[in-house]
C-alpha cells in the first residue's frame, strides 16, 4: 500500500468516523460510538477500495490500486476494529476529549490505521514492495 493510498484510508476513516459520531452521539453511549465508528468507517473504505466505478479508472490508475483487498484481511479489519473502538476510548479519557464527534473520529482513524497495517503486511508476506 502506497504511502498516498494509506492517507486516503486513514483520512476516509477518520471522516467516516466523525460523521458517524455526529449522527449516534446523543443515541449510545461512548464505548459503543467508538466501535460503532470503527466497524462503519472500515467498511466504507473496504468498499471504496475493492468497488471499481467505470468512471473513476483514471483515479484507479493514478493511486497505483491493482488489486482488491482479500477477503481474509477484510474479516481481520472488521475485528481489529472493535480494538479500535476501544483504544479510541482510552485516548480520548486521557486527552479529555468527550464530545461524540472526536471519539467517532478516533475509531475511525485507529480503525484505519489498523486496517492499513494489515494490508501492509498481507502485500510484504506476498513479497510486493510498498
Amino acid at each position: 500500500m502506497s504511502s498516498v493510498n494509506l492517507l486516503i484510508v486513514l483520512v476516509l476513516c477518520s471522516v467516516v468516523g466523525a460523521f458517524t459520531g455526529l449522527v449516534l452521539g446523543d443515541l449510545v453511549g461512548q464505548l459503543y460510538l467508538a466501535i460503532i465508528a470503527g466497524v462503519l468507517a472500515t467498511i466504507i473504505a473496504v468498499v471504496a477500495r475493492n468497488v471499481r466505478i467505470p468512471q473513476l479508472v483514471v483515479i484507479y490508475s493514478a493511486l497505483a490500486i491493482e488489486h482488491p483487498v482479500p477477503k481474509g484481511v477484510i474479516i481481520y479489519s472488521i475485528i481489529t476494529s472493535l480494538i479500535a473502538g476501544a483504544a479510541a476510548i482510552g485516548v480520548a479519557t486521557i486527552a479529555g476529549w468527550t464530545t461524540a464527534i472526536t471519539i467517532g473520529a478516533l475509531g475511525g482513524f485507529f480503525a484505519g490505521l489498523l486496517m492499513a497495517m494489515l494490508v501492509m503486511a498481507y502485500d510484504m508476506a506476498r513479497g510486493e514492495t510498498t
